[in-house]
């Protein structure tokens, strides 16, 4: 088989119907360059949720439980023991909302090979005081550089920064949604109340927005002994630790050792977010099935065109035969044809789906939710481009294949005779 005359036939093939050729590869490169658009876009935009939810949620959530004794008193009495007890209005066992032995515990999870990061919290229900205005709220006592370093805390403080909040003891990161309420910013100040009644003076150091509203309209964050100097609590009380490991995937195995080893309620990030991860798989399911989609539409134009330029060479098929060219050969050139429409057509597809995906990047997403967010998200993976240029020549192979298999068959005595 000669490859250099069968390439220069279909080139010649190619160059003769140069309108028909461009429409196939024109298919194949739009087919192409919205499936690049649309993957990068929408995996983009999926790792900006996941990223909003996700860096927010530690792998496991350690904390004690508040909830009903397992045993009732009735249970005590063995007079009672062979009969059926109903107990109602079971209350709550007297349990401390804060973690037993907490700071031991935390320097034991850090010296963990599996823990890249264990730190503590303490979490206080307050109200937030401005003249009449009276809000009910939650102050977050934190360890400020560990909660930049393990979890982009600094990546949702849209005003101030963390650093002060670390130097000052009677400063607080004020909710953006609390701020905007009661009408104030960065160097005002802010009085809370605990549960108690009393009174607290605050510092608002800087302005934290998550992106979820519910969230933002009452969270505040202040240094762990603020929070435990509003409590009145001493330096060892602690109410949660968040972990973070160095791979997800040891968070569910590592949550259930730490609640039977140390009796304590552990949340691990799949269990907490487990809603959350079936929308992000429905919009990634909804997202493959789309583009390949385009890409097989894509197929079936250049099967179509391919199938009638067959037709339309039928004189160049006899000849081609009759002068010594074998089926394998007549079949080789119109192959050589699909795969050159396909590579042409997937190479500017590729390109195509890059200048949009581009484009896409640099536009101006500006919403109120996403504050840190500037530009629309784009995951530029090149694993979705290799994808492409690769179904690209599948897709027009298989569409080529069963063209040139009936120009293979075709028996060039019957077309001489009918011409």
């Amino acid at each position: 088989m000669n490859w250099k005359v069968i390439l220069s036939i279909a080139r010649t093939h190619l160059l003769a119907k140069i309108k028909q050729t461009a429409t196939a590869a024109l298919g194949v490169t739009f087919g192409i360059g919205a499936y690049i658009t649309l993957v990068c876009f929408m995996t983009g935009l999926n790792k900006m949720l996941d990223d909003l939810v996700l860096n927010q949620t530690p792998h496991i959530h350690v904390f004690n439980e508040i909830e009903p004794s397992k045993q009732q008193p009735v249970d005590v009495y063995e007079e009672f023991a062979n009969s059926m007890n109903v107990v109602h209005s079971i209350k709550p066992k007297q349990s401390l909302k804060r973690i037993h032995n907490a700071l031991p515990l935390i320097q034991y999870l850090n010296k963990d090979d599996k823990v890249r990061g264990a730190i503590p919290q303490v979490q206080s229900q307050i109200f937030y005081l401005s003249g009449v205005i009276e809000l009910g709220g939650s102050l977050t006592g934190i360890d400020v550089a560990k909660e930049v370093e393990l979890f982009n805390f600094s990546d949702y403080i849209v005003e101030g920064d963390p650093q002060d909040l670390q130097n000052n003891s009677n400063g607080i990161l004020l909710g953006a949604g609390v701020a905007k309420k009661m009408s104030l910013g960065v160097g005002n100040r802010v009085q809370i109340s605990n549960s108690t009644g009393e009174v607290f003076p605050l510092k608002i150091v800087g302005i934290f927005q998550s992106g979820i509203a519910e969230l933002d309209d009452i969270q505040s964050f202040a240094n762990i002994k603020t929070v435990q100097r509003v409590l009145g609590e001493g330096e060892n009380y602690i109410t949660d630790i968040n972990v973070k490991l160095h791979k997800i995937s040891e968070a569910v195995p590592m949550a259930q050792l730490i609640e039977k080893q140390f009796k304590l309620r552990a949340i691990d990030i799949k269990t907490a977010n487990a809603q959350f991860e079936t929308g992000t798989t429905i919009r990634n399911l909804i997202t493959y099935a789309v583009s390949i989609t385009l890409l097989i539409v894509a197929g079936f134009g250049i099967y179509n065109i391919l199938n009638m330029l067959i037709y339309e060479k039928m004189n160049d098929i006899a000849i081609l035969k009759a002068t010594g060219f074998s089926g394998r050969d007549v079949q080789a050139i119109f192959m050589s044809q699909a795969m050159i429409i396909g590579f042409v057509g997937g190479i500017l597809g590729l390109i195509l789906g890059l200048m949009l995906s581009l484009i896409i990047d640099q536009t101006p997403f500006d919403t109120e939710a996403l504050p840190t967010i500037a530009t629309y998200p784009i995951n530029h993976n090149p694993t979705f481009y290799f994808i492409g240029i690769t179904f690209a020549m599948i897709s027009t192979f298989l569409a080529g294949y069963l063209p040139s298999q009936k120009a293979k068959k075709i028996d060039p005595v019957r077309i001489i005779r009918g011409q």
